[in-house]
């Protein structure tokens, strides 16, 4: 686990998983892709494949272990939902946010096909939050397919933003993050964009949460929007 993790709308990292694959334009500049390699290079063992899809069977029974409440985003370094992990597996790591009442934990994917197909043989506990990532309209039908999951609170990171997304359909959604991109080679955001998607938020009174502007420097850019950060989580959380 990562305690204090400094992903902002979150409080730890777990992953049972480790490694990825590219599937969009938002996966280009993937920064779990570059900290792997930076990991494998110290010697750290869970990175021994690099970004290689791995599974981690010893990793899985963690959380039980973690007594104090927290906020647990799941795979911060890998999508549960990829081809190579085993239905049995994400079973398996399903039965452990179970079982592990006191915690509530996020899942995002881009694999959402998957998750629609497998969804209805996961035990959908009220502490299991679904999410989507897309990056621009091209990728609209992830929120469909999230819509077909029986998860309390369901969720988009739209991160990186790469263009805009006009008639944002935000049915059955109950929280949304915004970020632009990081790090090396980092694709700009336009405000308006931004705007746009917090407009619709307000509209259908879906709690926003605005991430961070991104670049090379994420820090200079900060995560000021109108003037004010953006923290918002869902109702009743």
């Amino acid at each position: 686990m990562s305690t204090d993790s400094a992903i902002e709308w979150t409080n730890s990292t777990w992953n049972p998983v480790t490694g990825c694959t590219k599937i969009s334009p938002g996966c280009k500049n993937c920064y779990a892709e570059r900290m792997a390699a930076r990991l494998k290079e110290m010697g750290v063992a869970k990175y021994r494949n690099g970004f290689a899809p791995t599974l981690h069977p010893d990793s899985l029974t963690l959380p039980l272990s973690w007594k104090k409440p927290q906020v647990v985003f799941v795979n911060s370094m890998s999508d549960l939902f990829l081809q190579e992990i085993p239905d049995e597996f994400i079973k398996n790591t399903f039965q452990i946010m179970n079982q592990a009442h006191w915690h509530t934990f996020q899942i995002l994917t881009k694999r959402a096909d998957r998750l629609a197909t497998i969804s209805s043989e996961l035990n959908w506990t009220e502490n299991i939050w679904m999410g989507v990532s897309i990056e621009n309209r091209d990728y609209l039908s992830r929120v469909n397919d999230l819509r077909k999951t029986r998860a309390k609170i369901k969720f988009l990171s739209i991160e990186p933003l790469l263009g805009p997304i006009p008639n944002l359909d935000l049915s059955d959604i109950d929280w949304v993050i915004v970020g632009g991109e990081s790090g090396p080679g980092s694709r700009p955001m336009k405000e308006e964009w931004v705007l746009e998607i917090l407009e619709q938020c307000q509209e259908s009174r879906v709690p926003f949460f605005f991430k961070q502007w991104g670049g090379v420097q994420k820090k200079k850019t900060g995560r000021l929007l109108l003037g004010r950060t953006w923290d918002e989580m869902p109702v009743n959380v």
